[in-house]
């Protein structure tokens, strides 16, 4: 149990764009929140990396301006979670220092090397064993890309982590990862251990030496070291409980499972888009195509089944750059909140299902329910009668109809409910779109930093102050959860109608994809135009 006058739990999130520190009462009431912003560079080769030394200044930074408004929060700390980013890699050497910049989720150059892995009559295996589909932004196949083409960086290295792995390492002084990510990416969703097979069929047999312990923080905690003491203004000694990785923590924190909910699903709304079920690891349905991910939760025997698009709420930003951009020449300008206010009301002049809209916006492709690398977002149905309002609508419908194609994929019904969280939730009326696109009435959570919650809930039940992590999402979640909003269901018909185009298109624009990148490449880059034109794609028959 917390000691007597340590009433306080800090929660780290370290995301892609911002470092977070989030202080919680036992009861789980937000207290403050201090943030800075993220730091990475992408180049032109696909690479997407970040400096592990500056991640640790931040995340030091970001515990002492929470210090900073928070009264005597070392002393009242009764314990420090962190979360983070997940997938990339972060290698670390001789002395705990960095071999190099870590790769993230966001790099492109294992490519290739998954394409050549995918082919391999091993990967149906490790498929089955991790439940995760193979990409370029896996810690496994990065590491595997490496061996090949560099491997004096293993060489080098001694551990490989990730983004929450590496600032559990410079808090504690502990080499470890968590169940989660150890499991989807090198094990057994069923036993939470690392795994032979998928190990094998990666090639990585002979770097095993590089995977950390596996630590589960409901269970176990390590102390903050003095040297992590003297960075953060908190005190040496405090419990510092390595939390899952951030998707599913902050699923936990939006109400991904609350007691008594049949059918219930979370799909985080943010600059990605993350659609995900609790289910019983004997329930799990493991797709034809071998894409999503299959990540433990922190509760025994469950799992969170996912499906992942590469981005969602960055189509809706483009989109209302076009209208900001024309404002502006005008004098106008929108601030953050006007936006929402004018989504709600161009979304009630949009016409629904006017048009069609991929929302494949990102550089990367998409990944969920399928890989393509060179996947792109378009408009289907224009016509000389088309509007603003009818194209902004088409990209929410696009939303919608994306996370419907992921929760598909996942096999079963539709979900019961949606819960929902991220920025795009904001909007009612973008809510009461996504609702009936996917057919389900919707709830959001009114947790404003669930990663951050969900981490600290590990802590919670860690220290005792719960006795099973049901009691506190009872107290930290359940209360958090929004009325239900019931979708119109002349709306929920017009999509269901909808929806088989949009598969049947997504899929017929594949090979149309695939020519525009080879124009594009042959343009930019003719002298390697063999190695960048091959595509990384599983796509749902």
């Amino acid at each position: 149990m917390a000691n007597p006058g340590r009433d306080v739990l800090v929660g780290i999130d370290a995301g892609t764009s911002v470092i977070k520190a989030v202080a919680f009462d036992l009861a789980g009431r937000q207290i403050a929140v201090a943030s800075v912003p993220n730091h990475y560079t992408t180049k032109a080769d696909g690479a997407a990396f970040q400096s592990l030394d500056q991640t640790w200044i931040d995340c030091a930074q970001t515990l002492r301006d929470l210090g900073a408004k928070v009264e005597d929060l070392a002393k009242r700390t009764a314990a420090v979670a962190v979360t983070g980013q997940g997938d990339g890699t972060w290698l670390v050497g001789a002395k705990n220092r960095p071999v190099s910049d870590a790769w993230l989720w966001l790099d492109a150059r294992a490519a290739d090397t998954v394409l050549r892995l995918q082919g391999s009559p091993a990967n149906r295996a490790r498929f089955e064993a991790t439940g995760t589909g193979l990409a370029a932004c896996n810690q496994g196949a990065q590491i595997a890309h490496m061996a090949a083409t560099t491997p004096e960086l293993l060489d080098r290295a001694e551990v490989a982590l990730h983004c929450k792995d590496w600032l559990y390492l410079k808090l504690t002084g502990v080499r470890a990862t968590d169940p989660s990510e150890a499991s989807f990416t090198y094990g057994n969703f069923r036993t939470r251990r690392y795994d032979d097979v998928a190990i094998e069929a990666l090639g990585l047999t002979a770097r095993r030496g590089l995977l950390p312990e596996i630590v589960d923080g409901t269970k176990v905690t390590h102390s903050l070291s003095p040297e992590a003491a003297a960075a953060t203004g908190l005190l040496a000694g405090t419990p510092v409980c390595l939390g899952f990785v951030d998707i599913v923590v902050t699923a936990l924190g939006a109400g991904i499972h609350t007691a008594g909910a049949v059918g219930a699903a979370c799909s985080i709304v943010g600059s990605t888009g993350m659609h995900m079920r609790a289910v019983q690891n004997a329930d799990v349905h493991l797709n034809g195509e071998g894409t999503g991910y299959v990540i433990a939760l922190p509760i025994p025997g469950m799992s969170a089944q996912v499906q992942s698009n590469m981005a969602a709420t960055l189509n809706i930003d483009w989109v209302l750059n076009l209208a900001c951009d024309l404002l502006s020449e005008f004098g106008t300008k929108l601030s953050p909140s006007d936006r929402v206010k004018r989504i709600d009301e161009w979304l009630q002049l949009g016409r629904p299902c006017a048009h069609l809209y991929h929302p494949y916006i990102s550089d990367a492709g998409e990944r969920g329910p399928f890989v393509d690398t060179n996947a792109r977002a378009s408009f289907i149905g224009l016509t000389s009668e088309s509007r603003y309002p009818d194209l902004l609508r088409a990209v929410i419908e696009g939303l919608g109809m994306a996370m419907r194609d992921c929760y598909a994929a996942m096999g079963g019904a539709m979900p019961a409910e949606l819960r929902l969280t991220g920025g795009a939730t904001r909007s009612r009326a973008s809510r009461g779109v996504l609702g009936a696109v996917v057919g389900a009435p919707v709830r959001i959570s009114m947790r404003e930093e669930a990663g951050a919650a969900g981490a600290a809930m590990m802590a919670a039940v860690a220290l005792g102050a719960y006795p099973d992590m049901q009691a506190c999402i009872a107290e930290w979640v359940t209360p958090l959860l929004g009325q239900v909003e019931t979708p119109d269901p002349e709306l929920m018909q017009i999509y269901a109608q909808a929806f088989p185009g949009y598969q049947q298109a997504r899929r017929a624009l594949a090979p149309v994809w695939e020519e525009m990148a080879r124009q594009t490449n042959a343009g930019r880059y003719p002298e390697v135009l063999p190695s960048i034109t091959r595509v990384e794609r599983r796509a749902v028959q």
